[in-house]
């Protein structure tokens, strides 16, 4: 089949490579629709992990149901199918808690499993034209038949999700206002989030102009981060307080005012987002944090950053008496409630997207996602 593959930092192609089988009776294989590039794929990409050649991209997968192991029971060929970017076995300690996004069954000796990234198992991605999917009655979410929502229900294997589970880390309450750094993908789905659990205000902070226009499409109110300090562009809206949550959708990467916005010279900070947040938000307010932090980032800005150790304003923290939410989206906890949400023509995420391509042209939109070009906000890739 043909299939996205990582060759060196800043180059995929499009290859031959072997079909997925069924290897566990419990197994399912799935014939993409639809296969979307994620930011954090871009962390891969980039050369910022550990990833090494040869590895298959795509963590956020639907499509039809091709053929199921004999174990399989609830699932069955033909069926519209979208898969959380995690991987997950659904009945050990952490999945029946709810924690599908730290499954320890299927990532032996880690917390967590996923589809073609670093790290999180030996699970193939599904930027390509099959895909294996494990555990196929607990990971496969079905959808209506046809190619109704395609966009939107693509969505539900990470982004929406992770979005709201900013919201839901930050335990953002309708009324309340929110301050949400970084209009990325996942950053403009938390900001939506925000705005569909009925906060009176949402904030999105960023500095590319395509994404602050999607923020105020959606009836964000854009916070332009080049122009001035952004905590105090909020205060200043709000007659000197501050918000009552705030979201980190940035991560790791994070940038100074004055980087390039399209792509160029980036000056990073990785703690800058954080410590603006600590600030932003009114004291027993909550932060939620899905953006992505790594343990060890090859890249990094310096040897504290290269192995994961940031400097937050911890004093400062314990003294407004904020509490903090992390670590990776478990997506089975939402999934089925967006999607009816979509279905019932409450949410529509896929105002997101802004390019829908056949899988041939993932190098050049890979490239042109990673220079934030011709206003690329979010891919998805067709096989």
């Amino acid at each position: 089949m043909r299939a996205v593959v990582y060759k060196e930092p800043f180059r995929v192609a499009v290859e031959n490579v072997p079909d997925p089988k069924i290897q566990h009776p419990n197994d399912a294989i799935v014939k993409i629709t639809s296969s979307c590039i994620c930011g954090s794929d871009l962390h891969m990409y980039e050369g910022r992990t550990a990833a090494e050649p040869g590895i298959v991209f795509g963590h956020e997968n639907m499509g039809i149901i091709q053929e199921v192991g004999p174990a399989v029971k609830e699932r069955k060929v033909g069926d519209r199918v979208v898969m959380p970017f995690n991987v997950a076995c659904g009945f050990c300690k952490n999945c029946l808690n709810g924690f599908t996004g730290f499954c320890v069954t299927v990532n032996p000796g880690f917390a967590g499993g996923a589809y073609g990234y670093v790290a999180m198992g030996p699970w193939v991605g599904g930027q390509a034209e099959y895909l294996q999917v494990p555990f196929a009655d607990f990971n496969c979410l079905p959808l209506p038949q046809g190619a109704q929502h395609e966009a939107d229900f693509a969505l539900l294997a990470d982004i929406f999700p992770t979005g709201y589970h900013g919201a839901e880390l930050a335990g953002v309450k309708p009324g309340e206002s929110v301050a949400v750094f970084g209009a990325g993908p996942v950053g403009l789905m938390a900001a939506y989030s925000c705005l569909v659990r009925g906060a009176s205000e949402v904030y999105s902070v960023d500095h590319v102009k395509e994404r602050l226009d999607k923020a105020k499409e959606i009836g964000a109110i854009p916070i332009n981060y080049d122009k001035a300090d952004p905590v105090q562009q909020i205060k200043e809206r709000r007659n000197g307080n501050g918000v009552d949550k705030g979201i980190d959708a940035v991560g790791y990467q994070a940038t100074r005012a004055g980087s390039s916005a399209v792509g160029g010279e980036q000056d990073e900070v990785p703690n800058i987002v954080l410590n603006q947040l600590i600030e932003a938000v009114n004291p027993t307010g909550a932060l939620g944090i899905p953006g992505l932090y790594v343990p060890s980032d090859p890249g990094g800005v310096d040897e504290n950053a290269k192995r994961g150790a940031l400097s937050i304003n911890f004093g400062r923290l314990f003294e407004k008496g904020l509490r903090l939410g992390t670590g990776q989206c478990n997506v089975k906890r939402y999934n089925a409630h967006l999607r009816d949400l979509i279905i019932a023509g409450r949410a529509k995420p896929s105002f997101v997207v802004s390019h829908e391509v056949p899988m041939d042209q993932a190098p050049d939109a890979y490239q042109k996602f990673d220079r934030r070009e011709d206003g690329y906000t979010k891919v998805i890739l067709h096989p």
